[in-house]
């Protein structure tokens, strides 16, 4: 159909259209999520499904639907710089809707769920394209679209305390990979309210989440450079891990609402996460010994500035 035809569809409420099969429809509004147009993909596709979804108009097919999207995280991964990012990225946030979607609902067998996770995860850590705006094409968005999946797979029903361990490492992954990708549309922020939907679970101790945040800090920390010239610092992912730990900080001091599609104001976010106070001490260490000569120790003593 052509591009005026969908665009009456949103101008008349974004309702199912009468005049064709839904599942030809779906088919269509997918093939656009992998558009280089904007217009297409952002204005078009994506808020047409996701409202759909919303609305319980797959509800009946959902798994299938999850089942067709998920593939979508695989086109194109390893390449970087060319418009298959864009499938991926968007499949990604469509696939948080679907999820959403059983989270409220409670509609796709566990295994399913599972498996879409396990997908998911491969894709956030191997995914090469961080893009955020491309110019001509609009928003790529892959670690944002990536952070609203992991944090929607957090709130799932059907993943404990094993899964959520998996996706904080998934999450300590993607921010010490190597990239040439500094972060500048809010991917920090996107990403750290992730980890705060994984924190207020409240099933994980202390015990795992504090060799987590060391192993996280790590990554803005400048390498021995003994004997030999060091490079420019900080790295992409050091500034990108940086950004992310002042991120949480922020979010843990004054705490996060929940979303409204998420149905979870009430419980998940009704109080602050356990070990929020050991947390923000971590949190804090951590980004202290990002820069010893700017910031008091936490025993008050003054740092030895080095060079850099």
């Amino acid at each position: 159909m052509s591009e005026s035809y969908w665009q009456s569809v949103v101008s008349a409420g974004m309702h199912v259209p009468h005049d064709r099969p839904l599942d030809e429809s779906t088919m269509e509004l997918v093939e656009m999520l992998g558009s280089p147009s904007p217009r297409l993909r952002d204005d078009l596709a994506y808020p047409l499904l996701a409202t759909w979804i919303a609305a319980g108009e797959y509800d009946h097919v959902l798994t299938g639907l999850g089942n067709g999207i998920a593939p979508g995280l695989r086109t194109g991964l390893g390449s970087d710089g060319d418009v298959s990012v864009l499938r991926r990225s968007f499949s990604a946030l469509l696939l948080s809707e679907i999820v959403t979607r059983d989270n409220n609902e409670t509609l796709v067998p566990p295994d399913t769920v599972m498996a879409w996770g396990d997908l998911t995860t491969s894709w956030y850590v191997r995914e090469r394209d961080l893009r955020g705006w491309v110019p001509g094409q609009g928003w790529a968005h892959a670690v944002a679209h990536g952070a609203d999946l992991i944090g929607t797979f957090a709130r799932s029903r059907h993943f404990g305390r094993l899964e959520l361990t998996v996706l904080l490492d998934v999450t300590a992954d993607r921010l010490l990979l190597p990239t040439d990708y500094a972060w500048r549309h809010g991917e920090e922020d996107r990403l750290a309210y992730s980890t705060m939907a994984i924190l207020q679970r409240g099933e994980l101790g202390f015990g795992i989440l504090e060799p987590w945040l060391a192993r996280v800090a790590s990554g803005t920390r400048p390498p021995q450079t003994r004997g030999s010239v060091p490079g420019e610092w900080p790295t992409a992912s050091a500034h990108n891990t940086s950004a992310y730990l002042r991120s949480l900080h922020i979010q843990l001091a004054l705490g996060v609402q929940g979303r409204p599609d998420q149905r979870d104001d009430v419980d998940l976010f009704r109080g602050r996460p356990p070990h929020r106070s050991d947390l923000l001490l971590s949190v804090l260490d951590a980004i202290r010994a990002e820069s010893p000569w700017l910031f008091q120790s936490s025993t008050g003593r003054r740092t030895v500035p080095t060079a850099t």
